[in-house]
This record gives structure tokens, C-alpha cells and sequence, in this order.
């Protein structure tokens, strides 16, 4: 299991360049059975690691554009009648894929937003009074353009809190521009990626993450972490504990990917940032800055 993860790192970061960090949070995320929320500029990357990864992992991959005018049936699908049979007809939506690109989501209206809301907590959607399962593994990676850009719909807490991990991917280095400058089409080298992990070294990871201990100690961590977010002015409210478990989760998934039996601190001071940056509240919106007073006041057993 080792090897194959290491080899989708590898193939991963020489697709998306310089971005090894934003990379392994991304894996985490995924082996973590969560769903990732990519937010920064157009034109940095974010859908090329989506599609990346899902070449990668070997998903069934679809890509849906949120607009303006996206209906929630547009994503779940409909029933149509059909003549011949004199009956209504469900047709799945592009939701029941694998892995799902939720491609500039914020363009959309939180009305089309919301219809992801069950899908990526239960694994299903409802639709016409009937529920319907998704795919198994399935995930979510969505894309959002900064709120300050025209035609942005903000995401409302409650979608926000669905997604394990937001990320920023930021500019690339100078060597790391150059060498995409006079690299080969990103779009082209994805298609030549091969799958390095099959959907049974998926299940077989995260059954072994599960296995992963936690101490005493390391729980009274984390529970001073979330103790120290609802007492501190520094936020408008605090973690709350279904955030508790996704940081207890990522980290976990961390410390597994670091060839460790165990969580120490460090793996819950790493994925902190993208576990908890979205969920607070408070002046500054760089997810460093959120998370650096609870780095800084709150004591490792």
C-alpha cells in the first residue's frame, strides 16, 4: 500500500508542479473519505488536480460547470415520461459518478449549491420522494473563485461544513512556472497517467486507517484545540464537534501516509489549516492566520 501511494503522489506532483504540501493534503482528504473544497484564482490549477487525481485513483470522473442558471435537477437528474411505456422514467444526473468536479461552484445560486448537500453527507440523493444511492467510493472536489469576483453566490456554513478540507493553491515558484512554460500540455499529460491506485487499495487504506491510535493525551489535544475556538474572541463561534471529527479524521489519514501507527501532534498541527480555515469565522480569511492563535496558545499534552 505504501508503494501505490507513493507512486500516485510522484505521478500527481509531476502534473501539478510545485505543489507537493497541497498535493498530499488533497490524497488525505480523499483517503479520508471526505470531499475537498479547492478555492483561489481561475487559471492556477484546480481543475487539473481534480482530473488528476481522479486519473490517478482510477474514478469515474465527471465535471460539472456551476453557472448561473444551473438547476438542482441539472445535477441529480429528473424523471421524463416516456410515450412507450406510459410511465415516468428516472435519469440519473451527473452526480452518480465516482468522483465529481463541482467546477466553480460559488458561480452557482445556493438553491443549485444545496442539491449537493445530501450527497456528499449521506452518499445519496432524493429525488421525486425516492432515494437513490451514489456510487461507491464517491467523492466531491469542488472549485470556488475568491467571493470578491463578479458573479460569485458565497457558500452558505452549512455547505461549507460538508467539506473535509479547503485548500489554496497559489502561485506556482519561479522554477516551477518555468518548467510548466516549457513542459508538455497538462491537459495531454493527464491522459497519459496511469492509474496507481485501484478502488481495493482504496478500501484496503482507509480499513487501515481506521487501525490508527489515538492516545489519551493526543485527545486531550485536539479536545483543547475545539475548547479553545468557542471561548476565544478571536472567532465568531467556534469548531464544533462534527469538525472535532474531521480533524481527528485528517489526522489520523496524515499520520497513516507518514508510515506511522500512531497520531502525534505534529499530524494534527499539519492538516489544521485546511480542516478548520473554512469552519471559523473571524477578520482575516488566510487559513494560516486562522489556526496560528490556537498553534500558539494551546499547550501539547
Amino acid at each position: 500500500m505504501t508503494r501505490a501511494l507513493e507512486s500516485l503522489l510522484h505521478a500527481a506532483n509531476q502534473v501539478v508542479l510545485g505543489k507537493e504540501i497541497q498535493i498530499r493534503l488533497a490524497i488525505c482528504c480523499l483517503l479520508a473519505r471526505g470531499h475537498l473544497l479547492i478555492e483561489d484564482l481561475p487559471g492556477v490549477g484546480k481543475t487539473t488536480l481534480a482530473h488528476t487525481l481522479a486519473k490517478l485513483m482510477g474514478m469515474d470522473y465527471q465535471r460539472i460547470q456551476f453557472t448561473s442558471d444551473l438547476l438542482p435537477a441539472d445535477i441529480l437528474g429528473a424523471s421524463v415520461f416516456e410515450p412507450e411505456k406510459q410511465q415516468f422514467t428516472f435519469h440519473p444526473g451527473p452526480i452518480f459518478r465516482q468522483m465529481v468536479l463541482a467546477d466553480e461552484i460559488n458561480r452557482a445560486t445556493p438553491k443549485a449549491q444545496s442539491a449537493l448537500l445530501e450527497a456528499m453527507e449521506e452518499r445519496q440523493v432524493t429525488v421525486e420522494g425516492k432515494t437513490y444511492a451514489l456510487p461507491q467510493p464517491f467523492f466531491v472536489i469542488a472549485t470556488q473563485n475568491p467571493s470578491h469576483q463578479l458573479g460569485t453566490f458565497p457558500l452558505p456554513e452549512s455547505q461549507l461544513d460538508r467539506f473535509l478540507m479547503r485548500l489554496e493553491l497559489g502561485y506556482p515558484s519561479a522554477a516551477a512556472e518555468r518548467a510548466l512554460l516549457a513542459g508538455q500540455n497538462r491537459q495531454q499529460l493527464i491522459q497519459t497517467l496511469q492509474t496507481q491506485l485501484l478502488p481495493e487499495d482504496l478500501q484496503a487504506m482507509q480499513l487501515a486507517i481506521a487501525q490508527v491510535h489515538t492516545a489519551e493525551p493526543l485527545l486531550d489535544y485536539v479536545q483543547a484545540i475545539l475548547a479553545f475556538t468557542r471561548r476565544s474572541q478571536e472567532y465568531a463561534c467556534g469548531l464544533s464537534p462534527r469538525a472535532g471529527l474531521a480533524l481527528m479524521q485528517a489526522a489520523k489519514t496524515w499520520a497513516f501516509m507518514q508510515q506511522r501507527d500512531a497520531v502525534i501532534p505534529e499530524d494534527v498541527q499539519a492538516v489544521l489549516p485546511a480542516v478548520a480555515g473554512h469552519r471559523l469565522r473571524p477578520s482575516s480569511n488566510d487559513a494560516e492566520a486562522i489556526v496560528a492563535p490556537i498553534l500558539a496558545q494551546v499547550a501539547i499534552p
